[in-house]
């Protein structure tokens, strides 16, 4: 067995298709049925199910798979261990990042990075923060929003200041009853609009909750007239002259949507690790 073949295994149970696994791996559909078929002779077990959906993994299968996944991480540590030990920084650098921040953010830090570290290989996983506190340990490097991640060292990024917009004007008296359009985000988010909606308020009352998926599809929704939206100021600033808008205050201060890295005090001692982590506190996070 070469580590290709675990990898192409790992790549198969995530995908759940042959076909998807060939398209994402750039090579041909019968050269993985051949693959697979070859594996599982190797192995006298058969590892997955073809079914109408998707692949499932029999139980030997599933058997298979674990050790498939130790042998990759084994391989990992492995090239990562070498690449302490090198004079160019190089390695695999494994980064966990919230939607939000891959999004406004980290490519122009990658895009210099890259540059500079042309030899580091880019590992990036992206999505809601919650999602990503769960599988933390998968990963060197993660950048949440909301509250720092326990049992690892975070540093603070930015404060990203929350506005609520709407095409119609906030009056000074009176309640303004209007649907209120949220997107979808970890429950700090939404914790954060609720305790501000229960405390001041008091001239906002949300007829009903209209909930969408992505940030940029609440903003369009917003944009339409259709309802207001608590949107941070990163993905609103350019919007600040053209829609009526409100800071949301609490005692005087800013509400705020907190941006943090997170990683095991250990893995700094990867150079690749240590040179993001670097990059990041060099940038400039502007809005």
């Amino acid at each position: 067995m070469k580590i290709d073949d675990y990898y192409l295994l790992l790549k198969l149970n995530e995908v759940g298709t042959i076909r998807g696994t060939a398209k994402a791996i750039l090579i041909s559909q019968p050269a993985v049925t051949q693959r697979l078929k070859w594996i599982e002779a190797y192995f006298d077990e058969m590892i997955f199910i073809r079914t109408q959906k998707k692949l499932q993994p029999t139980p030997a299968g599933e058997l298979i798979l674990q050790h498939a996944k130790e042998v990759v991480q084994r391989e990992q540590m492995l090239e990562a261990k070498l690449s302490q030990s090198r004079e160019k920084i190089q390695g695999t650098l494994s980064i966990a990042c919230s939607s939000l921040v891959s999004q406004r953010f980290l490519p122009a830090i990658l895009g210099e990075f890259t540059v500079q570290y042309p030899k580091v290989t880019i590992d990036l996983v992206t999505g809601i923060s919650e999602d990503i506190k769960r599988n933390y340990r998968d990963y060197h490097v993660c950048m949440i929003r909301g509250e720092p991640l326990k049992e690892t060292t975070c540093q603070h990024l930015f404060a990203d200041k929350l506005y609520i917009f709407d095409t119609e004007p906030f009056p000074d008296e009176g309640i303004k009853e209007r649907p209120l359009i949220s997107f979808n985000s970890d429950d700090s988010m939404h914790d954060l609009v609720d305790d501000w909606l229960y405390r001041y308020g008091h001239n906002i009352k949300p007829q009903r909750m209209i909930t969408v998926d992505q940030i940029e599809t609440c903003k369009q929704l917003m944009k339409q007239g259709i309802g207001m939206a608590v949107l941070p100021e990163s993905v609103s600033a350019d919007m600040m002259d053209d829609y009526p808008h409100m800071p949301l205050m609490l005692n005087g201060e800013n509400v705020t949507r907190d941006t943090w890295v997170c990683y095991h005090e250990g893995v700094v001692q990867l150079p690749q690790v240590d040179a993001f982590i670097s990059a990041l506190h060099n940038h400039v996070f502007s809005h």
